[in-house]
């Protein structure tokens, strides 16, 4: 995989009121639209790790597949995709709240559950988790574990539903319309899942308000980012043995840096050029097994960004 076909960055000066995320780059238009750009970047521990081949047109296109199945549970931001890592989305404001819903005692940041549950804490989030559950433990029922959104590149730190409420980020309505639509999505998310082999295992949504403040989803839903993902059939064995089931996400890339070093503390080490190919491997296989589709990598262009800047002159600053 050359390395030119990389996008670790995706600066267009022709575009307005650049903001960059720690994946994505928006450009807000003069007319309340946003355009985001997924670029290849891989992040975890709050820092970019390394940049992954065609992550950003995998995400774009994982996420299109599950803006379109689920449009009939809550609306989303989607206008339009002028290009394979692009989307032209409604501008909205972001609720502060992250939204974070989880089937199973699993993860491995300082904010999941199986790590807090590790360290000897079973009331979190506002819930009360039993004693004697083991490592990946599917739990009685899907839970929402919200957290702060650090927008300026911070930490989120976990909340309750009662601490959202006494602090004000968001009203009782607000939550009560946010939390169901994240248990639902999270269901049909399951539900799709399982048809395709894989258990949904959990994930994490973003919500904005439009000018009329109704409640939007918004950045991306079910991709291999947002979501951890475990393949179905590795799960019983995997489960009886301790060892963590095989998975589509970037878990195995955090188990690598965690090995060798503690991420939050010290310096990482460069990601190994057979890993990053093996990612982007992982990342292709996750697209082609939750969609049932083809990947076909857009080879257009001298570079991704060449590619990108041509499918959005018609956006260029006048």
């Amino acid at each position: 995989m050359s390395s030119f076909r990389v996008l670790s960055d995706a600066h267009i000066p022709e575009l307005p009121n650049r903001y960059k995320g720690k994946v994505r780059e928006n450009y807000d238009l003069p007319d309340g639209r946003r355009i985001i750009i997924a670029t290849d970047r891989l992040s975890a521990f709050d820092i970019i790790l390394t940049s992954i081949p065609f992550k950003g047109q995998v995400l774009t296109q994982t996420a299109r597949y599950w803006f379109e199945e689920t449009a009939d549970i809550c609306p989303n931001h989607v206008l339009d995709y002028p290009d394979p890592n692009v989307v032209i989305g409604q501008r909205l404001d972001i609720l502060p709240v992250e939204i974070v819903v989880r089937g199973y005692l699993a993860g491995t940041t300082s904010t999941s559950i199986l790590t807090k549950y590790r360290n000897g804490e079973r009331a979190m989030y506002g819930i009360r988790l039993p004693d004697g559950m083991r490592d990946n433990e599917k739990l009685p029922e899907a839970i929402i574990t919200p957290t702060s959104k650090a927008f300026d590149g911070g930490h989120d730190e976990p909340l309750s539903a009662g601490d959202i409420l006494s602090q004000g980020l968001l009203s009782n309505e607000q939550w009560d319309t946010v939390s169901g639509y994240a248990l639902a999505l999270f269901a049909r998310g399951q539900k799709r899942a399982a048809e395709r082999g894989l258990i949904l295992v959990d994930t994490k949504y973003e919500f904005g308000t439009d000018q009329s403040g109704r409640i939007v989803l918004a950045d991306e839903i079910h991709t291999p980012d947002s979501s951890r993902y475990w393949i179905a059939e590795s799960y019983a064995e995997s489960f009886e043995t301790g060892a963590r089931p095989k998975s589509f996400d970037k878990d195995f890339v955090r188990a690598w840096v965690t090995e060798r070093c503690d991420p939050y503390k010290d310096p990482v080490p460069e990601i190994p050029a057979d890993l990053v190919e093996q990612t982007s491997r992982v990342y292709i296989e996750a697209y082609e097994t939750i969609t049932g589709q083809d990947f076909v990598p857009d080879l257009s262009g001298a570079t991704v960004l060449d590619r990108i800047r041509d499918n959005l002159k018609p956006y260029f600053s006048k």
